[in-house]
């Protein structure tokens, strides 16, 4: 995590309430404070039709970009809709310009992107595509150039290591 001077401007998150964000956005804007919401496009299925919508990258999420004195925290968590601002403890945390520039180098550019999931060795997930698809196991390991995980399934009291697309698997609690 980033460290800053306190009279230094820096990039903070903001958990909002979900479908809420542009409300968000807008607020702070009236109020000054530079603010980042990235967007993304994405194809939705409806009954009869298929339809293109517009929603957050990372629904519930917003970026500023602010000094965080005392009274511009106070502006931002009192914002409606804004749960909180992310950080360690009772204390914001800021993320590093270089995260940030890179999120918006993505949404600027003319290739697809999309959300993805955040998976982590160690991390319990169901396979849910394939002929395992039910079997619940733990990573065992993430192989990005393939984009392939190595899951750990026990069957029978014994443990088989499969090697699965990340698309394969969710996230269990």
């Amino acid at each position: 995590m980033a460290r800053i001077a306190d009279d230094q401007a820096a990039w903070y998150v903001i958990q909002a309430q979900t479908r809420k964000e542009a409300e968000v956005e807008m607020a702070l804007q009236r109020e000054g404070i530079e603010i980042f919401l990235p967007m993304v496009t994405i194809s939705s299925r409806r009954r009869d039709r298929k339809v293109t919508l517009r929603g957050p990258l990372f629904p519930g999420y917003l970026f500023i970009n602010d000094r965080l004195d005392t009274k511009i925290f106070h502006k931002v968590v009192k914002t409606q809709y804004v749960f909180r601002l992310l950080g360690y403890g009772k204390r914001p945390t800021p993320i590093s310009d270089a995260e940030v520039e890179a999120i918006k180098t993505i949404v600027s550019s003319p290739r697809a992107y999309y959300p993805w999931r955040f998976l982590e060795k160690g991390q319990k997930v169901r396979v849910i595509d394939g002929p395992l698809a039910g079997i619940q196991g733990i990573i065992l390991e993430i192989r990005p150039q393939h984009r392939r995980l190595v899951v750990g399934v026990e069957l029978f009291r014994r443990s088989v290591a499969v090697e699965l697309s990340d698309e394969a698997v969710e996230r269990l609690p």
